[in-house]
């Protein structure tokens, strides 16, 4: 079982750490979505394959269970973004971890509020000058669903509303 206080880690290392490739490949990511730290990439790595995993169980059940289980799977991704109504299993297969991180409301916020680099976005959010459906955000990492995703707006009283729109 093991202490509730002390909670295990939700993320696992690459299994070959000094790839060359696959270092630039983290650190190239890491610039274009702002994370802070390959820790934050590698829980949305390990969120990635726990997505496929249930994507490639779905595909190995019987015809009338995977029936019954695949739409809410399916729906579930929907409301997340990570997929369209016509997606099929395999499209979540296909899935890529750009997709993931495309649904922070790190790179939401960069987007739609305009923010030069992703790191001022972190930083608003981090600075409590973000919210969503009238609660104030300050986890960059936040998965954004769709129905949020117009709600995003700055705080009444933020000092970034004057510097933004110049």
């Amino acid at each position: 079982m093991g202490d509730p206080k002390k909670s295990r880690r939700i993320w696992k290392k690459p299994k070959r750490p000094f790839n060359y490739e696959l270092k630039m490949e983290e650190l190239k990511t890491l610039g274009t979505f702002g994370l802070k730290t390959k820790k934050e990439l590698w829980k949305e790595h390990t969120i990635l394959s726990k997505i496929r995993h249930q994507a490639r169980s779905l595909l190995a059940l019987r015809k009338e269970i995977r029936e019954q289980n695949e739409p809410v799977f399916m729906k579930s991704l929907m409301r997340i973004g990570l997929i369209n109504t016509d997606s099929t299993l395999d499209d979540v297969l296909n899935l890529q971890i750009s997709d993931l991180l495309s649904r922070r409301l790190q790179t939401i916020v960069q987007k739609k509020l305009s923010f030069k680099t992703p790191y001022q976005a972190r930083q608003a959010i981090v600075h409590k000058h973000v919210m969503i459906n009238g609660r104030v955000i300050n986890v960059p990492s936040y998965r954004v669903k769709i129905d949020e995703e117009k709600n995003i707006q700055l705080r009444l009283n933020s000092s970034l509303r004057n510097s933004l729109k110049t």
